[in-house]
């Protein structure tokens, strides 16, 4: 086909990075992983990036690449292009990896967050598909969100759009973004096991059994996860936890649905894999504090890409771009 145009996704994550090339219609051409090893610095890595975009452009026309779009956990400044310390890639200093990307490629080359980048992925390809309002939460090791509103993505004035893992649901609980009762604290796998945590702990002192966790050594061992596979065969003490973590995601959810008037809310990760442990009580809770002519229009559901996501992410930024351009260009016109 002539017409055929291609585009280079590049996920950085803190244990595995992977560079991929793909069509519009997301059919992967090549992909390449490879593990980021932080121990040796950014330089490392960087150099793997740029190995294998090498690798993988000899793989199809290289001037019907159009974009590279890069997924990388925050903080970054995405209008400058830069890596600003993120916690999961340590030395990674105000690393300009757009210029370093661009300049190699010769490229046009984009960057958001992860959470951005996903919910790009998901409104393009997964359970966001045909809507103008979506809000994707992340429901991983933390809690982020990502915004597509109006049909764009929204990203603030500083990249900071979406930390909704740092409301405040109650005055004291889990910790997330360093603040007792946080969203993040309720609703993330990390805050998931330091819920359990703090209730087994509970429960010790008062000299109670918990299923989970039978002595005081065992308590930094408890995993999202391992309570989540009790929890699904009915053992009353993880299923406590979730109920609890479900309650505060419906108190959660009540204040986006209020505020950003979504048509879709769409939930990655411990949520995506369990959405029975959460559904029932969450959705009772909306319907208790959230404006109803809102949550008439708003579903809530699991997402879609599972595993491949962040492949998808990377490359849904230089899609995105690519075709934000193109409208720009037509509006000009």
């Amino acid at each position: 086909m002539s017409d055929i145009k291609y585009f280079i996704g590049v996920d950085i994550g803190g244990t595995k990075c992977t560079v991929s090339i793909s069509t519009i219609q997301l059919k992967i051409i090549d992909r390449i992983q490879f593990a980021t090893h932080t121990e040796q610095g950014p330089e490392y890595a960087i150099k793997e990036i740029l190995k294998s975009i090498d690798e993988i452009k000899s793989k199809v026309d290289f001037d019907k690449v159009k974009t590279v779009g890069i997924s990388c956990g925050g903080p970054l400044n995405s209008k400058r292009g830069i890596i600003l310390s993120p916690p999961n890639l340590p030395g990674w200093d105000n690393i300009p990896i757009v210029e370093i990307i661009q300049k190699h490629t010769q490229k046009p080359t984009f960057i958001q967050n992860d959470a951005n980048a996903c919910a790009l992925a998901e409104w393009r390809y997964g359970a966001g598909v045909g809507t103008q309002n979506m809000i994707f939460l992340t429901f991983g090791t933390g809690l982020g969100a990502g915004l597509i509103l109006n049909g764009k993505l929204y990203t603030g004035s500083n990249d900071n759009a979406g930390e909704v893992g740092h409301i405040r649901i109650e005055k004291e609980g889990p910790v997330g973004f360093n603040k007792s009762g946080s969203f993040e604290g309720f609703c993330s796998g990390s805050g998931i096991a330091k819920l359990a945590q703090l209730k087994a702990e509970e429960k010790l002192n008062k000299g109670e059994e918990v299923s989970y966790c039978a002595s005081f050594d065992e308590l930094q061992s408890i995993t999202a996860l391992q309570l989540s596979k009790l929890a699904n065969l009915g053992d009353k003490d993880a299923l406590e936890i979730f109920n609890i973590s479900a309650k505060k995601l419906g108190q959660g959810l009540s204040i986006l649905i209020d505020i950003l008037n979504p048509e879709r809310i769409v939930i990655g990760s411990v949520y995506a894999r369990n959405p029975h442990l959460f559904d029932a009580i969450s959705n009772e809770v909306i319907v208790k504090e959230s404006i109803a002519a809102s949550r008439s229009v708003c579903s809530i559901v699991p997402a879609q890409l599972g595993d491949n996501v962040g492949d998808i992410a990377s490359i849904s930024v230089a899609i995105d771009e690519y075709l934000t351009q193109l409208n720009n260009e037509h509006v000009k016109v």
